[in-house]
């Protein structure tokens, strides 16, 4: 467990508070770092922060500052910013159950791990998490954290429970302006049934450690490339499969393919296309 919370306070529900602790359940995975680079002398680039007609500054000389007409700030400074008054900086108050399965999946954000603060908070804690798993509900209220305040859900984890924040109703687009442009027509009955046989056919527990991010090795290894050939330039060939526009691909013979085992490679055989009318040549003067 990590050495310090992410957040620390209660959560009431009614008359009940329960002094509980927040730690993120995520961290950043493998993942190759760059730095931008002056190539005449091989050193790293770095940024000041200068004020125009001034030049550079000191950080102790930087506030912030919300802009109420163009050009002019009101500034606050971080104690004042501290000192709003907020009950959700320490209490997750419960205001809401509802079944999780109500909850779009797009206005999910970010998990963190919930546990009791203390010994004393045990069994308050896990009463709550207990009544959460038996009515199948999930809890939701607000939270401020890190200078915002979330909508979050909490339900049950194991012998613990899961906070996740929350997107706003304003911050998740509308659909319909995405796929208004999609037919609504039904598909083919024998294509869908191929379709089911091929979901069957690869469905599985899932399990995270089954993936991870192949971009990341490819990168590390054109990295270790470049460092054996001293910063020769390494530009490898790959052959990618061609763009295909519109429904030249026979559908049924590719599901088909797909469901007997055939190599997601070798792609059905396209329709014969009529080719392009050839625009006369031109006349020599």
């Amino acid at each position: 467990m990590a050495a310090r919370a992410y957040w620390q306070g209660q959560i009431r529900l009614a008359l009940v508070s329960i002094p509980v602790e927040i730690y993120p359940a995520t961290g950043s995975g493998a993942q190759v770092a760059f730095h931008q680079i002056h190539e005449p002398s091989g050193k790293r680039i770095k940024y000041e922060k200068v004020v125009p007609g001034i030049g550079p500054v000191d950080t102790d000389d930087i506030v912030k500052g919300y802009e109420v007409s163009k050009g002019n700030y009101v500034l606050l400074e971080q104690d004042e910013i501290d000192a709003v008054k907020l009950e959700s900086k320490r209490t997750l108050e419960l205001v809401q159950f509802v079944d999780s399965h109500e909850i779009d999946v797009l206005y999910f954000d970010k998990p963190y791990y919930v546990v009791p603060a203390d010994e004393l908070a045990e069994e308050a804690f896990i009463v709550l998490r207990e009544a959460l798993r038996r009515t199948r509900k999930v809890g939701l209220g607000q939270l401020a954290m890190r200078g915002r305040e979330y909508v979050v859900s909490l339900k049950p984890c194991g012998r613990g429970m899961v906070l996740e924040t929350l997107r706003y109703a304003d911050e998740v687009r509308k659909a319909q302006g995405y796929f208004r442009d999609i037919p609504d027509s039904k598909p083919d009955a024998d294509l869908l049934d191929l379709a089911e046989t091929l979901i069957d056919k690869k469905s599985a527990s899932f399990d995270a450690s089954e993936f991870h991010d192949r971009y990341v090795d490819a990168l590390k290894a054109l990295i270790e490339k470049k460092r054996k050939g001293k910063g020769r330039k390494v530009i490898e060939e790959v052959e990618e499969a061609p763009a295909r526009k519109g429904n030249v691909i026979d559908l049924m013979a590719a599901l088909k393919r797909s469901v007997e085992g055939g190599s997601a490679a070798k792609a059905a055989p396209a329709r014969k296309a009529v080719p392009p009318r050839k625009a006369p040549a031109r006349k020599r003067a």
